[in-house]
């Protein structure tokens, strides 16, 4: 009878009262992973960068530009008309590959990064054994509404 009715008061108390308050063991402290340093900060001067050294210069895309005349149509950007700069800088790591690419502010971020992604994916095997540090890009397009 003893054990039914320690079972009932169990049960009538809820389950965290039967539980024993025991403390958590303690996580251990945990080794943050290598990996590569986040890219500096680019330079608030583009025009003091060296040009980024291109094997072969990039070509604005078809894409590129419809992409930027569907933005102005449906209201995301206010742009000026032809021609279109869209600046960068970019940071490249001594073996050629672009770690960052940030585009300067024309006030349509969508535009902005898709010229980013451009510029990386025309870097990717395009670039002459750069030094590692911070270049300055540019796409131009002439574009019409």
């Amino acid at each position: 009878m003893t054990m039914a009715f320690a079972l009932l008061a169990t049960l009538q108390a809820g389950p965290m009262a039967a539980a024993p308050l025991v403390a958590a063991p303690a996580a251990p402290a945990q080794t943050p992973l290598p990996g590569p340093a986040p890219a500096p900060v680019p330079p608030a001067e583009l025009g003091k960068l060296p040009p980024l050294p291109w094997r072969k210069s990039p070509r604005i895309t078809p894409e590129l530009t419809s992409f930027i005349v569907t933005e102005v149509k449906a209201g995301r950007c206010t742009l000026a008309t032809a021609p279109l700069n869209l600046d960068f800088a970019v940071f490249v790591r001594g073996d050629g590959i672009v770690r960052r690419v940030v585009p300067r502010a024309i006030g349509c971020p969508t535009v902005e990064q898709f010229g980013a992604g451009l510029v990386t994916s025309m870097a990717r095997g395009n670039l002459r054994s750069p030094a590692a540090g911070w270049y300055r890009a540019r796409l131009s397009s002439a574009w019409r509404r």
